[in-house]
């Protein structure tokens, strides 16, 4: 198979599930109140596995976040901080415990500022303590449950064939 052909096909099943899941915890009432639970966040641990996920990722964030109706900073800040903390990810993959890290930070970081600027949360300080809880529960407890499930299928799911 070719090697473009493979990485995009993973790259777009990631970003397919990224918006299927984003919906699913919108449907459910997680993805709204004061501590968000995204499942689709889980997958942000992909990169680990995949480079494709780094694409994949951006992608399904940026279309879930137009696709919910996020204003305009949120889409940007958003999928900003998705890319990096898949990026950063993918870069420590040797270090399995790393994986849920750099997209906790990153979302911990900067999405309290869109919240604040963009939705008038208030007070910072507050955002800065829900995002923090909600990243750690999707990408730090739902990501890890969900990288110890595909580690066993990892070879056969992640063919590295384009690496």
């Amino acid at each position: 198979m070719n090697k473009k052909v493979l990485f995009l096909s993973h790259a777009a099943v990631i970003a397919a599930a990224y918006i299927v899941l984003t919906f699913l915890a919108n449907a459910l009432g997680l993805a709204s109140g004061v501590i968000q639970i995204r499942f689709s966040e889980s997958l942000t641990i992909l990169p680990f596995f995949t480079p494709a996920a780094i694409p994949g990722l951006f992608v399904g964030c940026l279309l879930a976040n137009i696709l919910t109706g996020c204003a305009l900073p949120d889409i940007i800040v958003g999928s900003v901080a998705t890319l990096l903390g898949a990026v950063i990810t993918y870069a420590f993959r040797k270090q399995k415990w790393m994986a849920p890290i750099p997209p906790i930070v990153f979302n911990a970081i900067l999405i309290p500022f869109v919240l604040y600027y963009v939705y008038n949360m208030r007070p910072l300080w507050f955002s800065f303590l829900t995002v923090t809880v909600g990243e750690i529960l999707s990408c730090g407890v739902l990501g890890m449950l969900l990288l110890q499930a595909l580690q066993k299928y990892a070879h056969r799911l992640f063919n590295d064939a384009y690496r």
